[in-house]
């Protein structure tokens, strides 16, 4: 994952309406599209509903085997589905608290969010919210560290 290695990503929408079709994925799509404008080749982009068991279930199998971002979108809020935090906290053997940090800071709504950021083997998660424009604000306000902690994951050289 030297610098000229290209980037990989994949997209987890969490969305009960999404999941069911009453929903068209806005906020998925989106951070799918900044993610590959910035240097990311999105490899995967799935949906599952709201829930701590089914995020954990999502997350550990598009984990298994990879290399690079994972990023979630919606379910960080206070509603009672909102709880892919939970279901994050369940798959990440590391917490990453300066990234989730980082994230809520950009906005006096990002501190409603209860997204969390850690690493499973060599993936990073980070939890981002389900508006397109809370997403998009969130991964932004990372975006510029996470390459160079994907390579620090993957025992590459660095310049530090």
């Amino acid at each position: 994952m030297s610098d000229a290695t290209p980037l990989h990503a994949k997209v987890l929408t969490v969305s009960d309406g999404v999941f069911h079709g009453a929903r068209v994925d806005t906020g998925g799509r989106g951070l799918a599209d900044h993610l590959q404008a910035n240097g990311f080749a999105v490899v995967d982009h799935q949906v599952t509903e709201d829930g701590a068991d089914a995020v954990a279930a999502k997350l550990a199998e598009m984990s298994e085997g990879f290399a690079g971002l994972i990023v979630t979108t919606g379910g960080t809020g206070f509603a009672p589905r909102d709880q892919t935090p939970e279901g994050t906290t369940r798959v990440i053997e590391r917490d990453a608290p300066g990234l989730a940090e980082a994230m809520r800071l950009v906005s006096p709504f990002g501190r409603l969010s209860r997204g969390v950021a850690g690493i499973r083997g060599r993936s990073i998660i980070c939890n981002t919210p389900g508006s397109p424009k809370g997403t998009i604000e969130q991964i932004d306000a990372v975006l510029d560290v996470l390459p160079h902690a994907l390579r620090l994951l993957a025992s590459e050289p660095t310049d530090h």
